[in-house]
């Protein structure tokens, strides 16, 4: 099978998340810009959870960091099917990207998602915030993308999301290949 780059810039930066929820074994993972694009958390779920999530809009002057995991092309079908791409919450893009730390073997695209699902006010939750922090600090990167993404304000998960997240993961859990 062919190896992918996949850029994560939310909560699947977080190895618990990605190898956990996701079911997704990664060969690699860079520290990575995508110059072009910013992010935000006004992403609204297809489940209507009442909170929001990481998404990129494209953005000229801006850059976001992340994590450029090297994967099986077949992972794509995983992470599409865990992000609701089929149900319209997110849609598969190939973005460019470069390491933070330049490298011969680095990526220099990646698939990545976007959204035009906005929500008219933003609301992560404090749990997710912690997940996508988490994995920030994990993978290195910048101690000021971490403050910046420490300064996003919070709120305490909602409780349907809190119900839904057990019914969701089992759903979306990967079947044995």
């Amino acid at each position: 099978m062919s190896r992918v780059w996949y850029f994560a810039y939310g909560s699947n930066m977080n190895s618990g998340t990605f190898r956990g929820r996701r079911g997704i074994e990664y060969a690699r993972a860079i520290p990575t810009r995508a110059p072009g694009w910013r992010l935000v958390l006004d992403k609204s779920s297809v489940f209507l959870l009442g909170e929001t999530f990481a998404n990129i809009v494209p953005d000229p002057a801006a850059e976001t960091l992340g994590v450029a995991f090297e994967v099986d092309e077949s992972d794509l079908v995983q992470i599409d099917w865990s992000e609701a791409v089929p149900l319209g919450s997110y849609q598969r893009i190939e973005i460019e990207v470069a390491a933070l730390t330049p490298m011969e073997d680095g990526p220099g695209s990646a698939f990545s998602l976007t959204s035009g699902r906005c929500a008219a006010r933003p609301s992560p939750s404090v749990r997710y915030m912690q997940l996508v922090i988490d994995g920030a600090i994990e993978h290195g990167l910048p101690a000021e993308w971490v403050e910046m993404l420490r300064a996003v304000p919070a709120y305490p998960e909602t409780r349907v999301a809190r119900l839904m997240r057990r019914q969701l993961d089992r759903l979306m859990k990967r079947r044995k290949r």
